[in-house]
């Protein structure tokens, strides 16, 4: 479809490079900001200008934050002993939101995945086996999506972590096999966390 003009055609451009949106998608968003007035525009744009600039990764954990420490790592009432270990901030929400795990986590950032050309060293593994180092950690839970390349991240850290004397647990498998950690319902990812097993190889 040609858009006649070139300032919405950057435009559409910016919108669909979003993953999930295509360009007819796009083009419906941009005609709808288009309608709104300057000062609305302003108020989006700087909205993403202040995200990019004061949202951080903890220096702890990798979680968002807009502080150098996140809140859940700072608060006191969290058990700072037990670890869960996730692949992306969207597994830390998915998480919290069953209300019913009180540790702390640990954000990869990713998964090993060869495929995609992601390695070990990609990932904040090595930041992980230091918190445990330093810390007074007794168990780590992996709550990796089920699929194959959960399965290797997960055994790759088990080979990092099984000289140390912690307990290393996974997500019970109400989590399907294959299926992403962060679409799961609450009651299931609940239950998951709360009948964890232990990580056997």
């Amino acid at each position: 479809m040609k858009i006649p003009s070139k300032h919405i055609e950057n435009a559409v451009d910016q919108i669909a490079s979003l993953p999930g949106i295509g360009r007819r998608t796009a083009l419906r968003l941009v005609l709808n900001l288009m309608n709104r007035s300057t000062e609305e525009i302003t108020d989006f744009s700087e909205a993403f200008l202040q995200m990019k600039e004061h949202v951080k990764n903890c220096i702890t954990c990798g979680n968002i934050s807009d502080e150098e420490t996140c809140e859940i790592c700072c608060n006191a009432r969290r058990d700072q002993s037990l670890i869960c270990v996730v692949e992306d901030i969207r597994d830390v929400l998915a998480i919290e939101s069953t209300e019913s795990y009180k540790g702390v986590y640990h954000v990869l950032g990713g998964i090993i995945s060869p495929m995609d050309g992601v390695g070990p060293s990609d990932l904040n593994i090595a930041s992980l086996v230091e918190r445990i180092t330093n810390g007074e950690v007794n168990e780590v839970i992996f709550a990796l999506s089920a699929t194959m390349e959960g399965d290797t991240t997960n055994f790759f850290i088990y080979k990092k972590l099984r000289d140390f004397n912690i307990e290393v647990s996974t997500l019970s498998r109400g989590v399907a096999v294959g299926s992403e950690l962060q679409y799961a319902d609450e009651v299931t990812l609940s239950r998951s966390l709360l009948n964890r097993q232990p990580f056997e190889i």
